[in-house]
């Protein structure tokens, strides 16, 4: 039977051998790591949010669509300055979903929807708003009308 060979370039003796692929698992765990601190630092920065939104529901093409980012606030939306403001003292949370515990009023608010997808405090947001119910009104309400249209029109 015939030995393996080990490829051209790395050590010829097993200790060297050995050393030699030491050194490119410790490249490997460093670059991952970097890569891991790049993709981390990529979310941090300025607010930058973009919204669409559909006024006949999700099935319907999007009517609208905005783009907010701040320092300094520029976008297509409305009052991009007001919308700073408020991601600023606001933060993530404002994203955040209805808890699934939740009694909700059975009250419907029309076949609206948007979507905000972008950064907000340093975290990465991927939010659909609806006015299916009353929990999901009010969380509509919390961006309205500075971010997402006031139960219907443009913002």
């Amino acid at each position: 039977m015939k030995a393996a060979r080990r490829p051209e370039g790395l050590g010829t003796t097993a200790q060297e051998y050995a050393a030699d692929m030491r050194t490119l698992v410790l490249a490997a765990i460093a670059a991952a790591a970097l890569l891991g601190a790049w993709s981390a630092r990529g979310a941090a920065g300025p607010p930058t949010l973009r919204v669409t939104y559909w006024g006949n529901g999700a099935n319907a093409m999007p009517t609208s669509t905005w783009t907010l980012r701040c320092d300094p606030p520029r976008g297509t939306l409305a009052r991009p300055g007001t919308a700073c403001r408020r991601l600023a003292s606001g933060g993530p949370k404002l994203f955040a979903p209805v808890p699934a515990d939740t009694a909700c009023t059975q009250i419907y608010g029309g076949p609206q929807k948007a979507r905000a997808v972008g950064i907000v405090g340093g975290r990465k947001v991927w939010a659909t708003f609806t006015r299916s119910d009353g929990c999901q009104i009010e969380r509509w309400n919390r961006l309205s009308p500075w971010l997402l249209p006031p139960g219907g029109g443009a913002p």
